[in-house]
C-alpha cells in the first residue's frame, strides 16, 4: 500500500467521524450545529473577541491548536495533510530571455516559475492543459528548448498566445478546442508531459483521465476550484474515494478555495456589508413569510450595496417575487444580520480548521487514480502560501 492511500484512508475516516464540524452551511443554521453536543466549543466561540476572530481567520496553525481543545483529533488530520516541498530541479532554470515575462501579472509570473522550477525534465514535448495565452508554456519552451502544444477554448487567447510566442521565437502551437470534447482527446499523444497549472475542478480531471487513457509518459497538474464540477455532487475517482461514505456537494467543494491569502481591509468590509446584509434580509423574509428554510438571492453588483440595507431589501424581495408590505423597521432587521455574520463567522472559523484536510482528500483521490493506473506519484507544494493557497502539485509518470 502506498502512503497516499494510508494518508487518504486515515483522512477519510477522521472527515466522516467529524463532518457535524464541517459539512453543514452557516447561512443555513440558525446555532451552531455542536450547540449541545460541545457546549465548551460553543462557549468558546461566544467568547472571541473580534479581534481574536480576525488573528484567528489569518493563522491557520493558532487557529488548530486553539480548537485541539474541543477537537482533539485536529492536529493528526493537519499532520495527515502535510506534504513535502517538492525540491527544485536545478538544471532547467537558465536565464530566462527578455520579454518572456510581458503581459503576466507579477503573483502568476512568481507561480509559474515556481512550479517549472519543480518540473522533473523529461526530455518530452509538453502538452499545456487549459493554457490561456500560454504563460506556462512560454517558459517551458524557453527553459526546456522542447516543443509545447498548448490547448485552449477560447480563440482570442489562443490567437494573442500565438502571436507573442512568434515573436518570442518560442516552439509553441496553440490549438484552440474544448478541453472536454472527444477532438482535445487527440491532442493527448503517450510521449508527452502533459501539464496543468490551476485548471479548474473537472478540467484538470479530465486531463488525469485522459493521460491515463493514453498512457501517456508523464503529467503534472496543480489543482484548483474543486467546486466547477458538471454534475451536482463529487464524483470520486480512485477506489478509496468510491468506497467512502462521504458525499460532497459543490458546496463542500468551495471549502478549500476559502483558505486566501489574506484579504485587505477594504474587501473585509465590503464582504461584512454583503454578507449581513444577505442575513439581515434572510431574517426579514423568514419573520414576513413563515418560512424557516435560507432564501438565497442572486449576486448583487457590489455598487448596489453603497445604497444601504433598505435598499438592499427591495431588490432582493423583488428578485424573489416577494412583496415588502406594511411598516417594516429595516434598521431591527439590519442589526439582527449583523448579528446573524458574527455567529456565521464563528462557525466559519471551525470550519477552515477542516479546509487543507479536505483538500488533501480530494488531491488524494487524484494521486490514487493514477497509481492505479500505473503511474508512480508525488505530492508535494511548489510554492509558499502567499504566493498562491493552491500550491499543491500532483507528479505522475509511468512506471516502466
Amino acid at each position: 500500500m502506498s502512503a497516499c492511500f494510508d494518508k487518504f484512508c486515515q483522512l477519510d475516516a477522521l472527515l466522516t467521524q467529524e463532518k457535524a464540524y464541517w459539512q453543514f452551511m452557516p447561512f443555513a443554521c440558525q446555532d451552531y450545529p455542536w450547540r449541545h453536543s460541545n457546549p465548551e466549543l460553543s462557549t468558546w466561540l461566544d467568547a472571541l473577541s473580534e479581534l481574536d476572530l480576525a488573528l484567528l481567520l489569518e493563522d491557520s496553525a493558532a487557529l488548530v491548536r486553539e480548537l485541539a481543545v474541543f477537537l482533539p483529533v485536529l492536529p493528526e488530520m493537519h499532520q495527515l495533510a502535510d506534504i513535502p516541498a517538492l525540491a527544485p530541479v536545478s538544471d532547467v532554470s537558465p536565464r530566462l530571455p527578455r520579454g518572456l515575462d510581458v503581459g503576466i501579472p507579477g503573483r502568476k509570473w512568481l507561480q509559474i516559475l515556481a512550479f517549472n522550477a519543480v518540473l522533473p525534465s523529461h526530455q518530452l514535448p509538453w502538452l499545456e492543459w487549459c493554457a490561456g495565452k500560454g504563460y506556462l508554456g512560454r517558459v517551458l519552451a524557453a527553459c526546456h528548448h522542447t516543443e509545447v502544444t498548448s490547448l485552449e477554448w477560447q480563440q482570442r487567447l489562443t490567437q494573442d498566445g500565438q502571436l507573442a510566442a512568434n515573436q518570442l521565437g518560442l516552439p509553441m502551437t496553440f490549438i484552440q478546442a474544448d478541453a472536454f470534447a472527444p477532438e482535445s482527446a487527440r491532442v493527448i499523444k503517450p510521449d508527452q508531459h502533459a501539464v496543468a497549472l490551476h485548471a479548474c475542478g473537472d478540467l484538470h480531471v479530465s486531463l488525469l483521465e485522459q493521460v491515463a487513457a493514453k498512457r501517456t509518459a508523464a503529467v503534472s497538474v496543480s489543482p484548483c476550484c474543486y467546486h466547477l464540477i458538471r454534475h451536482e455532487v463529487y464524483q470520486p475517482l480512485s477506489k478509496p474515494a468510491k468506497a467512502s461514505e462521504l458525499r460532497l456537494s459543490k458546496h463542500d467543494l468551495r471549502m478549500p478555495l476559502q483558505e486566501t491569502v489574506t484579504a485587505g481591509q477594504r474587501v473585509k468590509q465590503q464582504r461584512f456589508v454583503e454578507v449581513s446584509y444577505r442575513l439581515g434580509f434572510d431574517a426579514l423574509q423568514k419573520h414576513l413569510t413563515g418560512n424557516h428554510e435560507y432564501l438565497p438571492v442572486p449576486n448583487v453588483q457590489k455598487a448596489r450595496l453603497k445604497h444601504g440595507f433598505t435598499d438592499f431589501c427591495q431588490w432582493a424581495a423583488a428578485q424573489k417575487g416577494l412583496p415588502l408590505t406594511g411598516d417594516i423597521d429595516y434598521l431591527h432587521w439590519q442589526q439582527q444580520g449583523e448579528a446573524r455574520f458574527r455567529e456565521v463567522e464563528r462557525m466559519e472559523l471551525v470550519r477552515q480548521a477542516f479546509r487543507r484536510p479536505l483538500e488533501m482528500w480530494l488531491v488524494f483521490d487524484r494521486a490514487l487514480l493514477m497509481q492505479e493506473a500505473g503511474y508512480q506519484v508525488s505530492v508535494g507544494t511548489f510554492c509558499d502560501k502567499p504566493t498562491t493557497p493552491r500550491n499543491i502539485m500532483i507528479h505522475a509518470q509511468l512506471e516502466k
